[in-house]
């Protein structure tokens, strides 16, 4: 095929990306420079970014039969390196400055982090089972050596061979789907995929087998109930800046193809892969949920509710029709807000070299009282993972519910209603440690470097943004609205 400019600038975010990796890789080749390393990629990533809004001049723009550039693209790639960007300004702050004993090399987890994230954009611009599968393991075997990146920590190193062992079995899983879904379509392509089912009235047994064994492939990338198991300890072991990565940009790729899959391919999700998905659903509500209130970690219990979040978009993405989309995309945004900021806390507290992160509910305790700000930004995140009013999470969940009503889904939003009243519980309960009064309370916390403190910057400007787009989400609601309008239409 003959590329065009045009095509061009609706690549380039996946271009500027994949070539910062490239310049990263160079520089750290050249001279090890922590701060050097981060600046490059900090550069690169709001170059991304930026390209964002040429792109969308030209889109609608089929690339290649592969990848398709559209308002439903821009806006979850926007969402992918904005949560990127966030999560490598978390890790400077989290392998300290120049000397400050990190007993390996720190600027390679830039360099995987960059090539995770063009796996993302890879991922959210498919439109082809093969782009979705170079996708998903572009931005799954980067994120293997990330969650092992402190090795010297054997959670860490368990968590990720935990993570590598079960994924590989996850693509295991996908391939085979994809396999019999070509046996039975002898399309690869979404619309393909569709037009050939479609003519069939419902899936054949071989179709829905391949379909299913898809969704199971997709599930393990997503922790949904059956498949959630290596989420709190791969959580626990990694990292705090690539656990809040592993939550928010890598999460945010797979479901977003999903949705994609679903919304050209209607077809499908019909039949028996609707009960299954409904299922799924309410499994992963009710058991996140009620697995979250035993948990003493917090990075535990924040994998336990990411678990139980993504069991509330399965409503939406089961409803498929009216605002099903565009409430997927608002309860995404509000996700990866919120989750940035309590994952930014952690790492805040935290440091690579006493060991485990601080992630114990215990080490909390009272932290009102030594570092307030630190607090502010933890109490509006758990207000908003737990969906009060006036918080960005609030505007998620109601969209959700509202999908749920619309589409007469009675039970998933009843599922919805319990668990959210569940999930209050042990969000304020974290909530009301942060304030209680040690007695003991003389302990005086190292003064923040100039990492920390631009990572206290972000998480302030994050908390802002949960509270505004809480009170004022016209904005947010009109960018999702023209990115699902075009992916429908």
């Amino acid at each position: 095929m003959d590329l065009t400019i045009q095509h061009f600038i609706a690549l380039a975010p996946l271009l500027i990306t994949s070539l910062t990796a490239v310049v990263v890789m160079l520089a750290i080749a050249w001279r090890r420079n922590h701060s050097q390393t981060f600046l490059l990629t900090v550069g690169g990533l709001n170059l991304g970014l930026l390209s964002i809004y040429p792109a969308l001049k030209v889109a609608p723009l089929v690339v290649t039969p592969l990848l398709q550039i559209d308002n439903f693209a821009c806006l979850y790639m926007a969402l992918i390196l904005a949560s990127t960007l966030a999560c490598v300004t978390l890790a400077h702050a989290y392998l300290g400055e120049k000397n400050s004993g990190y007993p390996g090399n720190r600027e390679e987890l830039y360099l995987l982090i960059l090539m995770a994230a063009a796996g993302g954009l890879v991922l959210v611009s498919a439109q082809h089972l093969a782009s979705l599968f170079i996708g998903l393991e572009l931005l799954s075997v980067p994120v293997y050596g990330l969650v092992a990146y402190a090795y010297f920590n054997k959670r860490s190193l368990e968590g990720g061979i935990k993570y590598m062992v079960l994924s590989a079995a996850g693509s295991a899983f996908l391939l085979f789907g994809m396999a019999l879904l070509y046996a039975e379509a002898g399309s690869l392509s979404f619309s393909g995929i569709g037009h050939a089912l479609a003519a069939t009235g419902l899936p054949s047994p071989i179709a829905q087998m391949g379909l299913a064994m898809m969704v199971i492939g997709l599930a393990f990338k997503l922790s949904l109930v059956p498949f959630h198991l290596w989420t709190p300890d791969v959580y626990e072991g990694a990292p705090a800046p690539v656990a809040a990565f592993l939550a928010t940009a890598s999460k945010v790729a797979v479901f977003a193809v999903l949705v994609r899959l679903f919304q050209i391919s209607p077809v499908a999700s019909s039949g028996v892969l609707y009960t299954v998905l409904a299922v799924i659903a309410v499994a992963s509500i009710l058991i996140g949920n009620l697995l979250a209130l035993t948990q003493t970690n917090l990075k535990r219990l924040l994998g336990y509710s990411s678990i139980a979040h993504f069991g509330y978009l399965m409503i939406a993405l089961v409803a498929s029709k009216g605002i099903a989309v565009e409430a997927i995309g608002v309860y995404l945004v509000t996700y990866v807000i919120t989750t940035l900021g309590a994952f930014g806390v952690v790492t805040l507290m935290s440091s690579p070299y006493s060991g485990r992160d601080a992630d114990a509910l215990f080490e909390f305790r009272g932290l009102f009282w030594r570092r307030p700000y630190l607090t502010a930004v933890m109490t509006v995140m758990m207000l908003s993972l737990a969906g009060i009013p006036l918080t960005v999470g609030f505007i998620g969940k109601f969209y959700i519910i509202a999908t749920g009503v619309e589409s007469h889904l009675w039970w998933l939003t009843g599922s919805l209603v319990i668990g959210s009243a569940i999930g209050l519980f042990y969000y304020l309960r974290v909530m009301v440690t942060l304030y209680l009064v040690e007695p003991t309370l003389h302990r005086h916390d190292a003064p923040f470097n100039w990492a920390q403190r631009t990572g206290g910057v972000m998480l302030l400007v994050i908390a802002v943004l949960a509270f505004i787009l809480g009170v004022y989400p016209q904005p947010l609601l009109d960018m999702v609205h023209h990115a699902g309008l075009q992916l429908v239409g």
